[in-house]
């Protein structure tokens, strides 16, 4: 019976993360202020695949965008290469992301680690909204925390939290504490 329910927790879980968003054709453009990064940013969270156990990230430099990160559907990587090709302003993309690659294993400590991070009273709050701030990544049962937090305190607690996490074999902090960049 255990075991069924961690399969339908996990099941539920990344239903709930990654239910499809409807992104309309004018969001594919340069934003107002003319911010082609600004624009990519907007296209790459709003992917509807995106959830707390990817991360994304990109530059800009005279309209090449190269993205980069770790994502754990290879849908995710392609429909973020062909979303930043829309964008007005960008000549060319260059698709580093990194396919993780499919685990049952990592899958638990997954859903552990979120369980425990987020789970706690004074963390809870970075799990809310479409786009939590805490970005859990797990390879081969090394987890890296990415993202910001609003002091070295909390950065500190997500770190024991995960750490604390059975099967983890090792926990990267690359949290930022916000303003300090």
């Amino acid at each position: 019976m255990k075991a069924n329910f961690v399969k339908i927790s996990w099941t539920l879980l990344m239903a709930a993360l990654t239910v499809p968003l409807a992104v309309p054709m004018s969001a594919r453009t340069i934003d107002p202020k003319g911010d082609l990064a600004g624009a990519v940013r907007h296209e790459l969270v709003m992917l509807p695949y995106y959830s707390v156990f990817d991360d994304l990230q990109f530059s800009v430099d005279n309209g090449t965008v190269t993205l980069a990160g770790d994502v754990t559907r290879p849908i995710l990587k392609s429909d973020a290469g062909n979303v930043v090709k829309r964008i007005a302003g960008v000549t060319n993309v260059v698709n580093n992301i990194k396919v993780l690659p499919p685990s049952p294993f990592d899958n638990q400590i997954r859903v552990a680690t979120y369980r425990s991070v987020f789970g706690y009273a004074g963390l809870y709050r970075y799990a809310m909204g479409p786009n939590p701030s805490i970005h859990i990544i797990v390879d081969n049962g090394h987890v890296t925390l990415k993202g910001v937090v609003a002091n070295q305190g909390d950065k500190n607690l997500a770190y024991i939290r995960a750490n604390g996490v059975r099967g983890v074999f090792s926990v990267t902090n690359d949290l930022m504490v916000e303003g300090n960049s």
